[in-house]
C-alpha cells in the first residue's frame, strides 16, 4: 500500500475512515472491511480486474500485518499505520509498548487535560495533550499543524458533536482495555470467594500500594464500577459519584479510601 498515500494528510485520512467506517461505530469491520480493501485494490492497480478472490487476499496479507488487536477489524490507530506517510501519522503518538489497561493511569490524563476541571476535554486543553505527546517522542510540529490534527480528532472521536470530548471519547483514543471489574462475579459464593476478589480489585486500584485509593485511584475504581451498570458516564457524573462514595466510605474524612474502609463498603469481612 506504500506509495498510494505518500501526499495523505490528516483530513484526507478522515475522509475515509469517516467513508468506511459507515456505521460510526470506531471499526471498519465486515462489510466495510471488504469494501475498503477493494477500493485499495482500485488504487493500487486501476488496470487489473478486481476479483473477489483478490480483494480476500489483499485482506488477509494486511490484516495479518496492521490488525494488532487480532480481532479482525481495525481500529483507527491500526488504519493509520497502515495507510498513513509517518511524517503525517499523529495517531502513531498514541501507540504504546504496553495498552493502557488501567483506568486508573486513564484518569490521571483525564485530571491532568481537563485544565478547567469542567468534565471536558475542549479543544484547547487537546491540543495542550497533543503536544505534550509529540515532546515525550522527540516531535516537533508547529502550532498550526496541531490545530489541524486536533480537528481531525475532534470530527473523528466527538460522537456528539458538542465541541468537547468527554470520558468516553477519550478512552477510545488512548484504547483503554476493558474494564478490569467485568472478569469478576458480582454474586461470588461464598466468603471467602468475595475476599480474594476484593484482594484482587483492591490491588489492580491501588497503583501507588500505599494500602489507600486516592486522587485518580478512586477516579478509576468509581469509573469501572459505575459502567457495569452503565455503558458510559460523563465527566460531570464521575465527579458526582465520586463524592458519593467518598462520603459514604471515608469513614476518617482523609481524603482517601483504606482497605478497610472499602471493605466496609463492601460488606467483605477483612482483616487487616
Amino acid at each position: 500500500m506504500e506509495g498510494s498515500f505518500d501526499n495523505l494528510d490528516a483530513a484526507g485520512f478522515l475522509q475515509i475512515w469517516q467513508h468506511f467506517d459507515s456505521d460510526d461505530n470506531g471499526y471498519i469491520e465486515g462489510k466495510e472491511l471488504d469494501d475498503f480493501f477493494r477500493h485499495m485494490l482500485e488504487k493500487l492497480a486501476p488496470q487489473d480486474q478486481i476479483t473477489e478472490e483478490k480483494v480476500q487476499q489483499l485482506k488477509q496479507r494486511f490484516m495479518s500485518a496492521y490488525d494488532v488487536t487480532a480481532d479482525g477489524r481495525l481500529q483507527i490507530q491500526e488504519l493509520a499505520h497502515m495507510i498513513l506517510p509517518e511524517d503525517e501519522n499523529f495517531l502513531l503518538v498514541f501507540r504504546r509498548e504496553a495498552p493502557l489497561d488501567n483506568s486508573v493511569e486513564f484518569m490521571k490524563i483525564w485530571r491532568k487535560y481537563d485544565m478547567d476541571s469542567s468534565g471536558y476535554i475542549k479543544p484547547i486543553e487537546l491540543k495542550s495533550f497533543l503536544k505534550d505527546l509529540f515532546d515525550q517522542h522527540k516531535k516537533d510540529v508547529s502550532s498550526s499543524k496541531l490545530d489541524e490534527y486536533v480537528n481531525a480528532m475532534m470530527s473523528i472521536f466527538d460522537k456528539n458533536k458538542d465541541g468537547t470530548l468527554d470520558l468516553n471519547d477519550l478512552a477510545r483514543i488512548l484504547a483503554l482495555q476493558e474494564n478490569f471489574l467485568l472478569q469478576f462475579k458480582i454474586d461470588a459464593s461464598s466468603q471467602e470467594e468475595r475476599k480474594h476478589d476484593f484482594e484482587k480489585v483492591f490491588s489492580h486500584y491501588d497503583v501507588s500500594k500505599t494500602g489507600a485509593l486516592e486522587g485518580p485511584e478512586v477516579d478509576g475504581f468509581v469509573k469501572d464500577m459505575m459502567e457495569l451498570v452503565r455503558p458510559s458516564i460523563s465527566g460531570p457524573e464521575l465527579d458526582k459519584l465520586r463524592a458519593i462514595l467518598l462520603n459514604h466510605c471515608d469513614v476518617n474524612n482523609d481524603g482517601k479510601i483504606q482497605k478497610n474502609e472499602l471493605a466496609l463498603c463492601l460488606g467483605v469481612k477483612f482483616n487487616p
